[in-house]
């Protein structure tokens, strides 16, 4: 299923900067936005518990990747958040991500989307061959992992938005596919090497987009997301 709104990175030091960004946008404006390890590792669940408490969903992009019975009891405290959406490193194979998804549903986690990351879209052909030691193309890579996570029981993956329509052919339609790296015209492109615009995202059937600094670090960071916004669902 697709989300309309972009998912905003809360890529922040402190609890504070994190307050002082969402107090800029109107109460009634529902946000989906992520928590990544710097913020999370920070301030420790109090940051998610306060953004649910605005009413705003919330992705927690930990990238879990350890041994299936360490990643299946993390995940059953991470259910306790009440978080939309979650994930772990597919690298760390069926058992790992069928035992995280077993965690969550244990821990009454069952509506909490869970995805895998694929290859980080700060990682190249070149890297990933000389880093990793993986002698394919990064798409074959991706696709692979994809294949992996569907057969694991997962609700999607993390990837580039260049393979989206690869990913639905080789699992399906409705199989989320989660793209940062997402970047208007004309922004920088910072360290991703692997970028498209919202629009383009969306026209390759991306279902959640992840923009961080070009909202975050924007002199209005309201106005920056709603062009987002509109640039995501093909609004005049």
């Amino acid at each position: 299923m697709r989300e309309n709104r972009p998912v905003i990175a809360l890529d922040f030091p402190t609890f504070q900067d994190v307050k002082d960004f969402l107090a800029k946008f109107p109460e009634e404006e529902k946000l989906y936005v992520k928590i990544g390890m710097e913020l999370y590792y920070s301030v420790g669940p109090d940051v998610v518990e306060y953004v649910k408490s605005l009413g705003h969903a919330v992705f927690l992009d930990l990238k879990l990747h350890d041994i299936p019975n360490t990643v299946q009891s993390a995940m059953k405290v991470l259910a306790g958040l009440g978080v939309d959406m979650t994930n772990v490193h597919a690298a760390g194979g069926r058992e790992m991500m069928r035992a995280a998804r077993a965690g969550l549903d244990q821990a009454g986690g069952e509506a909490t989307k869970l995805i895998a990351v694929t290859q980080l879209t700060s990682t190249s052909e070149a890297i990933m061959q000389a880093d990793q030691n993986i002698q394919t193309s990064l798409q074959e890579s991706v696709i692979h992992y994809a294949q992996m996570t569907a057969d694991a029981g997962l609700d999607g993956v993390v990837c580039s938005a260049q393979e989206v329509e690869l990913i639905k052919q080789a699992t399906s339609s409705d199989f989320v596919c989660l793209t940062p790296g997402i970047r208007p015209k004309g922004t920088a492109t910072g360290d991703q090497k692997r970028v498209m615009t919202p629009a383009d995202a969306s026209s390759i059937g991306s279902d959640y987009i992840v923009v961080g600094r070009p909202v975050t670090q924007a002199s209005d960071p309201v106005r920056a997301y709603q062009e987002i916004y509109k640039e995501w669902n093909h609004l005049p």
